[in-house]
């Protein structure tokens, strides 16, 4: 009896430590259906298993074996392989996992803040026929969810997958990788793979490793918090934020009565004109956070009743309700996307229609941003909606609104230095990939060190990756902001300056979009463009291509001859341009008291030659050193602009050596 009690146990303690359930292997996320694998290149494969699991991989006609280490961590390595597919893969160990559809190409490693997650939805008006015909299946998409933690870092990314490019897709993918990486298609008939690790918001220092960025003064004293448990239980211990009631919804008086402020039975008495587009802190409501309602009615024609229409409200500072005849056709919480809100067939009737717009918000300037789209259209007639608008306060808000009390101390890790790294970009560094796109800076305008730190980035990324120079092309931030017309301090120049440093370390290129921008949108909607120009530096940094020219002007030296500077140039490609004139502008130049007046500039062959009757003695000249320089026009003939300038940096600043390598 105790003899058969003994066998029945030791077949089912067998059993169990056979089971799968004991021996299943787990793959990153990146290791999944539909992934692209780096093409010529050794293409490492990792996940998870029990200690000692063995397992094989089969794949391309390859045989792979590994086994999991101590911390159950396996690797194994495939041989480079020319681009092909689709491949299926077969991983056996304790339980069995088939990959399909895997192609063999070009990976491209994309992150930054919000100007390199701005999807083509976004941009779709201005690029209706690139979204039609978007059936790019070779073209994969994955991108990364946010996540950030600050304490450590994760083995895995968030949870995401690969997506093929198609007309309904590629409304998800950020337009930016979207472009560069179907113009690198079309050019090279290779599948292409886009991993895009992007947060909007973020400083260039959540974004390096706390090895990294602990060694920069800035940061050595967080980052050794964050090592010190203790640091943590602060928040722990901290009071909670003080209740600070908000003002209930009833409050707004366009909401209060029987019949709301946006119903057409409400007879509108006592309100006030306004002239749209702009800001209610400029028509004379100063002062105000709250709630504003405006208002206006318009004529519609017969031929676009029983039709479908779309309502173009700008962009709204900062939330919006907006109805038509009574009925809300769309909301946003926040000031940066487009309003573009769909009107459907039968709300609209031939004669007077009423649009209202609810306006919250909560600091700066509300209202409507200016030189926006603000238009009622059925595709066929379209109803200019600028102009006579009225407008009433609905509500005032108290401004202790949302105070936190109590002295509680935040920390938002997505912003604090190696925040993102531990989470979005160390997870990522197995994949085997074939360079690094970067477009950020918006967030680190007023950083005195940033070309420390994205130098820091690169050398950072480029260790860790462990595959050389991986070539790193990064986006010098685009025009923004109102144009100065005389000569000043700029803080996005500098950051623009501290960009151009990459160019001094090996296998990096800038493009520069200095025309690419918005003066009244810190994210502009021409992303073809940038994404066109980074393909052309890929073709020549990555593909090797040096036929191409891939960058505007880069200033090479500034000589002093007499009354006259004289600039030299890399990058002038077939010759330097005054695109869109006869003459150059936006250069400035000052003698030693460095007061700085705008110059005569004129173009001598490769040279171009500055100076100014007003300065007998010049010692230092600018170019496009604004945070919107509009005015400047320096082009080679390839129509690529050259990359803003000053010779009066500080010598604690500059950069060693501004030439592409």
């Amino acid at each position: 009896m105790y003899t058969n009690f003994f066998k029945t146990l030791t077949v089912v303690a067998l059993l169990a430590y056979c089971s799968p359930a004991q021996s299943t292997v787990r793959l990153p996320q990146l290791v999944s259906n539909g992934m692209v694998l780096q093409r010529d290149a050794k293409i490492k494969l990792w996940g998870w298993a029990d200690t000692g699991e063995k397992l094989t991989i089969r794949f391309n006609g390859k045989r792979l074996s590994a086994t999991a280490d101590k911390n159950g961590k396996w690797v194994a390595q495939l041989p480079a392989m020319r681009a092909g597919g689709p491949y299926t893969m077969q991983i056996d160990a304790g339980n069995h996992i088939t990959l399909s559809d895997i192609l063999i190409g070009d990976v491209w490693f994309f992150s930054g803040q919000s100007n390199m997650t701005v999807l083509m939805e976004r941009v779709k008006e201005l690029y209706p026929q690139d979204i039609e015909t978007a059936n790019y299946p070779q073209i994969r998409n994955f991108f990364v969810p946010t996540k950030s933690d600050v304490r450590r870092v994760y083995e895995d990314l968030p949870p995401g997958k690969w997506v093929k490019a198609d007309p309904h897709t590629v409304l998800d993918f950020a337009a930016v990788p979207f472009f560069m990486s179907r113009a690198l298609y079309q050019k090279y008939h290779v599948p292409i793979g886009i991993i895009n690790s992007s947060v909007g918001g973020t400083p260039v220092q959540a974004w390096i490793s706390a090895d990294a960025v602990g060694g920069i003064d800035d940061f050595t004293k967080r980052i050794a918090q964050f090592r010190d448990s203790s640091f943590f239980d602060q928040f722990k211990r901290s009071p909670q934020p003080a209740p600070v009631a908000k003002p209930a919804e009833v409050a707004d008086l366009g909401l209060k009565g029987t019949v709301k402020w946006f119903d057409p039975a409400y007879e509108a008495k006592g309100w006030h004109n306004f002239w749209l587009p702009g800001y209610w802190a400029d028509q004379g409501v100063r002062g105000l956070n709250g709630v504003v309602w405006f208002r206006k009615e318009i004529e519609v024609p017969a031929s676009m009743v029983g039709k479908a229409a779309k309502l173009f409200m700008g962009r709204i500072i900062d939330a919006d309700e907006t109805y038509v005849n009574g009925q809300k056709v769309g909301n946003i919480t926040y000031q940066y996307p487009p309003r573009r809100y769909e009107i459907p067939a039968g709300l609209l009737k031939a004669g007077k229609n009423l649009i209202v717009v609810r306006v919250t918000n909560s600091s700066g300037k509300g209202g409507f941003v200016p030189e926006k789209r603000y238009e009622l259209t059925d595709g066929k007639t379209s109803l200019d909606l600028r102009g006579d608008w009225q407008y009433k306060v609905g509500q005032a808000f108290d401004d202790r609104r949302g105070r936190m009390g109590g002295g509680f101390n935040m920390l938002n890790a997505q912003n604090e230095p190696s925040g993102l790294f531990n989470t979005m970009i160390y997870p990522a560094v197995p994949y085997t990939i074939k360079g690094f796109v970067w477009y950020q800076g918006e967030s680190n305008v007023g950083t005195k060190n940033y070309a420390t730190l994205l130098k820091t980035l690169i050398t950072d990324w480029r260790q860790r990756w462990g595959q050389g120079d991986l070539p790193f092309l990064v986006v010098q931030l685009p025009n923004f902001g109102e144009v100065q017309y005389t000569p000043a301090e700029s803080g996005w120049a500098e950051i623009r300056e501290a960009q151009q440093d990459v160019l001094s370390l090996p296998r990096s290129g800038m493009v520069v979009s200095i025309d690419a921008g918005e003066w009244n949108d810190i994210h502009p909607l021409r992303k073809k463009i940038i994404g066109d120009r980074l393909a052309l530096a890929a073709e020549k940094l990555a593909y090797g291509d040096q036929s191409v020219v891939f960058s505007g002007p880069v200033l090479r030296s500034a000589n002093v001859d007499g009354q006259k500077i004289v600039l030299t140039f890399n990058n002038v490609g077939s010759g330097l341009i005054a695109k869109g004139d006869s003459m150059l502008s936006g250069f400035a130049v000052a003698g030693a008291d460095k007061r700085f007046v705008w110059a005569d500039a004129k173009i001598t062959g490769d040279k171009v030659v500055i100076s100014n009757a007003e300065v007998p003695a010049p010692m230092y000249v600018r170019y496009a050193w604004a945070d919107n320089p509009e005015s400047a026009n320096l082009y080679n003939k390839e129509g690529l602009p050259a990359s803003p300038f000053r010779t009066d940096r500080p010598q604690n600043t500059a950069s060693a050596n501004n030439t592409v390598k």
